[in-house]
C-alpha cells in the first residue's frame, strides 16, 4: 500500500515514519511537511492526492495549542475541522482511507472512570469542540475513516520543534533552576508517540475503520508526571502542586480524560504499555 503521512515533521509524524521504515519497510510511505503542503487550502489537497494516489491518507498535523484557541477559533477550526473536510472530501474521490487524529479534550471531564468509545463527547474547550467537529465531519465525509483519540503525546521530535511537549518543557524548566507549578487536579495518560505509531501501523494495515482510543496505560495528573519526570532524570528542582484555578490557564481542561482503549482490545489487538515503562524509555534514549 502507498500511504500519504502529512504532518511528518512533527511528534507523532517522526515516529511514524520510523515504524514504518523499522517494521514495514515494503510499505511504501510519502511524506508532506506544513511546508509542502497547506491542508487549509482545499485546491492544494486535491492537487497533492491526485498526484500521489495514495491508498491511505494519515493526517497528523493539527492545530493543538488550546489556550491560543480560545483567541483564535477561526484558525483552530480551519486546522481542526475544515481542513480534515477537505481531506475527507478528496480522500473518498480516489477510495482512499483517512486516518484522522483527535484528543482526550472532546470529553467534559465529569465521568471518573476512563472514557470508551460509546461514552458522549461534551467539549469545554474551542480546541475540544474543533477537535470533535473534525471527528464528525471526516467520519460523514469520508466512508473509510479511521479516527483515533489519544492523549497527552510526547515524543523525539519535539525536543527539536519551537512548541516541544511536555517533558522537555520540565526538563528545561528544571534546568533554570526556579520554583516550579504544576497543575494537580486534571487526570490524564501521557502516551508516547513511538509507542502510538507501532500500534497504529497494524490498524491500518488491517484496514480498520471507525473510532478507536489509544494510550499507554495508567493515569496521573499533571503534577503526578513531573515528578516521574524528574525522579527518572535524577532530579530535584522545587515542584509544587497548584489547582487549575491558581494556574488560570484560558481555556478550561477536563478534570479526567483518561481514555479506555475498549476498540483496540476488542480488535483483539495487546495493549499499550505503562505510561511510566514508556517515559523510562523515552528519557533513556535522550
Amino acid at each position: 500500500m502507498k500511504h500519504l503521512l502529512l504532518g511528518a515533521s512533527g511528534q507523532l509524524g517522526h515516529d511514524l515514519l520510523e515504524a514504518f521504515s523499522e517494521r514495514y519497510p515494503a510499505e511504501e510511505v510519502v511524506p508532506a511537511t506544513h511546508q509542502q503542503i497547506e491542508i487549509s487550502d482545499e485546491n492544494a489537497v486535491r492537487k497533492l492526492l491526485g498526484d500521489v494516489r495514495p491508498d491511505v491518507v494519515i493526517n497528523t498535523a493539527a492545530y493543538s495549542q488550546v489556550d491560543a484557541c480560545e483567541d483564535d477559533p477561526n484558525l483552530a477550526f480551519s486546522l481542526n475541522a475544515v481542513a480534515p473536510l477537505y481531506l475527507a472530501r478528496a480522500s473518498e474521490s480516489i477510495g482512499a482511507t483517512l486516518v484522522q487524529f483527535s484528543s482526550d479534550y472532546v470529553f467534559d471531564g465529569a465521568k471518573r472512570v476512563p472514557y470508551t468509545e460509546q461514552d458522549a463527547a461534551k467539549p469545554i474547550s474551542l480546541y475540544g469542540m474543533s477537535r470533535l467537529a473534525g471527528e464528525n465531519i471526516v467520519q460523514l465525509y469520508s466512508s473509510k475513516a479511521l479516527v483515533i483519540r489519544t492523549c497527552g503525546l510526547y515524543g523525539v521530535a519535539g525536543r527539536h520543534s519551537k512548541a516541544g511537549n511536555f517533558v522537555e518543557t520540565m526538563l528545561r524548566l528544571a534546568g533554570s533552576g526556579k520554583p516550579l507549578s504544576v497543575v494537580n487536579d486534571q487526570v490524564v495518560t501521557p502516551t508516547n508517540t513511538r509507542e502510538l505509531a507501532q500500534s497504529l501501523i497494524p490498524l491500518i494495515l488491517e484496514k480498520r475503520h471507525g473510532l478507536f482510543h489509544m494510550t499507554n496505560a495508567g493515569s496521573c495528573t499533571w503534577f503526578e508526571f513531573a515528578k516521574e519526570i524528574f525522579r527518572i532524570s535524577g532530579l530535584d528542582p522545587k515542584l509544587s502542586p497548584v489547582t487549575s484555578a491558581e494556574f488560570g490557564a484560558r481555556a478550561r481542561r477536563p478534570a479526567f480524560s483518561v481514555l479506555d482503549n475498549a476498540a483496540l482490545r476488542n480488535a483483539g489487538h495487546q495493549e499499550f504499555g505503562p505510561w511510566q515503562q514508556a517515559l523510562a524509555q523515552y528519557i533513556s534514549k535522550r
